[in-house]
C-alpha cells in the first residue's frame, strides 16, 4: 500500500484528510458514524473569544451544486470550550485542531491565548476568512494590511503551528498568502468559502436572513484548486486544499496543484463517512498508479 502520511508545519498526520471546521461538529457527533482514527485530523466548529448568537435564521439555502450558509460562527466562546469541549474532544483517537475567529484583534489574540494553553489540541486554524459574519471574519484577510496585522499579532501568542485560512474573495490570493507566510504563518488552507447569494423569486426576499452567505461545495472546487495552484506558486510553507471535495478524484486534483492535505466540508451534510472513504479512495488511487507514496503528486502541475 502507498504511504499517504503527511506533514504539515511539523505536525504528522496518518493521512490527509482533515474534516473542515463548521462541518464535523467536534467530532464526537460523528463517532458513531465513522471511525475517528480513519482521518488524518479533525477542525473543530468556528471557536472566539465571546459567546457568539450567531446570525437570525435561515441560515442555509441549497443551491445548485452548492449550498449558501449564514450561520454567523455560532459558539459558546473560548472558555466554555476550554472548560466542557476540549476534555470531551482532546482524547479522540486523530489530531484535533481548533478553529480561531474574532471581530477584532484582541479577540484574535485572547481567544488564540486559551486554546494554545491546551496540551492536546494539535494546531489552530486562524480563519481570517469568513464571509457571513458582520465584524472582523474576512475583513482581516481581504487586505494585505489586514492579513499582516491580525498574523502578526496571533503568531506572537500562537506556539502550536499556525494554519491561516485564507478568503477567495480577493484580487490576489497569491498576494495574500505572501503576507500571511511573512507574517508568521507556517502553513495556509485554502480556500474559504465564496460570497454569493439566492433570490426566493415567490417571496421576492433573499433565501438567508442577512442576504449574503458563503458558497461552498462541488460549485467552487475549480475556483478553490485555482487558488491552491496559484498560491503554491508563490509560497514555500505547506498547503491544506478544501472547497467542493467529495471523493478521492477531487482529492487528487488538489494534490496535483500543490496541496500537502484537504478538508472535506459540505460533502460530509451529505455522507458523514466520506472523510474516511476519501482517505481509502486516495490510498487506492496512489496503488493503481504505481505511486508508492503521496508525496510523489504533491504539486506535479
Amino acid at each position: 500500500m502507498a504511504n499517504i502520511t503527511t506533514s504539515i508545519a511539523g505536525l504528522q498526520l496518518r493521512n490527509p484528510v482533515l474534516t473542515a471546521s463548521g462541518t464535523f461538529g467536534y467530532g464526537t457527533e460523528f463517532a458513531d458514524l465513522v471511525p475517528l482514527d480513519q482521518l488524518g485530523g479533525i477542525i473543530v466548529k468556528g471557536t472566539t473569544l465571546a459567546p457568539r448568537e450567531g446570525n437570525d435564521y435561515p441560515r442555509m439555502a441549497e443551491t445548485p451544486s452548492g449550498m449558501l450558509n449564514c450561520v454567523g460562527l455560532q459558539n459558546k466562546g473560548a472558555d466554555y470550550f476550554c472548560q466542557h469541549i476540549y476534555p470531551e474532544i482532546k482524547d479522540l483517537p486523530t489530531r484535533v485542531i481548533v478553529n480561531v475567529s474574532g471581530s477584532s484583534i484582541d479577540d484574535y489574540v485572547g481567544c488564540t491565548e486559551r486554546i494554545d494553553a491546551l496540551e492536546q489540541i494539535a494546531a489552530i486554524e486562524l480563519n481570517i476568512s469568513c464571509p457571513n459574519v458582520k465584524q472582523g471574519g474576512m475583513a482581516f484577510g481581504v487586505t494585505e494590511d489586514g492579513v499582516r496585522s491580525v498574523v502578526g499579532a496571533v503568531r506572537k501568542v500562537c506556539h502550536k503551528p499556525l494554519i491561516v485560512k485564507l478568503s477567495p474573495n480577493v484580487t490576489s490570493i497569491a498576494d495574500m498568502a505572501r503576507c500571511a507566510q511573512d507574517a508568521g504563518a507556517d502553513a495556509l488552507s485554502l480556500i474559504n468559502t465564496v460570497l454569493g447569494m439566492a433570490i426566493d423569486i415567490e417571496r421576492r426576499r433573499p433565501k438567508l436572513s442577512i442576504a449574503t452567505g458563503g458558497l461552498s461545495g462541488p460549485a467552487i472546487r475549480p475556483i478553490a484548486v485555482r487558488c491552491v495552484w496559484q498560491v503554491a506558486h508563490a509560497v514555500s510553507i505547506p498547503l491544506i486544499g478544501l472547497g467542493g471535495i467529495c471523493n478521492a478524484d477531487d482529492a487528487i486534483e488538489f494534490f496535483m496543484a500543490g496541496a500537502s492535505a484537504i478538508e472535506i466540508g459540505t460533502a460530509n451534510f451529505i455522507d458523514p463517512s466520506v472523510s474516511a472513504k476519501v482517505a481509502q479512495g486516495i490510498s487506492d488511487w496512489l496503488d493503481r498508479h504505481g505511486c508508492a507514496d503521496l508525496q510523489e503528486i504533491i504539486g506535479i502541475v
